[in-house]
């Protein structure tokens, strides 16, 4: 993995939030799945791992974005983290696989990537999080893969071209936002030569 990606590791991340200003807007869920490799080599999903979040203080929610989410900010089950221990709970299991495959650096891959990473970084600057495993800038997007394999943008268009199937009344959970992402990103990285991937 490390020699395919230059030390990095690729990590699937899909975050829910309380409308569309990183820098205005509540963090509401984040869930991520590390890539790994099977013994032949090719790109399989890891374990997923999730969080939802407490808003940040101060921070807004648009009702609107509750609306496409579905989330119920006081549900009894919802067992919301502080944004510090919800992030420490995802980015755990990402250091750990960064360590299995000898990677340095964690890159994030993403549907609209940049949307995510944005409201990352601005947990993390919140938080003073000092050990955030992702690149601060570089994405792998899945916007961009699927339009070049299969001239298709929309995740779920995009992952029916893949031949898999899409749930329209899961989607925008964002577990399963991540895991039908990390699926698209394998199935397309599959298809190209992986010089190197046989190990980690």
């Amino acid at each position: 993995m490390t020699r395919r990606f230059r030390g990095f590791l690729p990590v699937v991340v899909d975050v829910e939030t309380g409308g569309f200003d990183w820098n205005r807007h509540a963090l509401l869920e984040i869930a991520v799945v590390p890539i790994d490799l099977d013994q032949a080599g090719r790109f399989i999903l890891g374990d997923t791992a999730c969080a939802h979040l407490e808003p940040a203080p101060g921070l807004e929610i648009d009702p609107k974005s509750l609306e496409i989410t579905g989330i119920v900010l006081d549900h009894p089950f919802r067992l919301a983290k502080p944004e510090k221990e919800a992030l420490d709970h995802v980015f755990a299991p990402v250091r750990a696989a960064m360590k299995k495959h000898g990677c340095q650096r964690a890159i994030l891959v993403g549907h609209n990537a940049h949307f995510d990473l944005n409201f990352l970084n601005a947990a993390v600057a919140r938080t003073q999080h000092k050990r955030n495993p992702f690149h601060p800038f570089s994405v792998f997007d899945t916007v961009t893969m699927a339009g070049l394999a299969y001239g298709q943008t929309v995740l779920a268009r995009a992952v029916q071209a893949a031949g898999m199937e899409w749930n329209p009344e899961q989607a925008h959970s964002a577990v399963y936002d991540v895991e039908q992402t990390a699926r698209l990103f394998c199935t397309i990285a599959n298809q190209w030569p992986q010089p190197g991937a046989s190990g980690a």
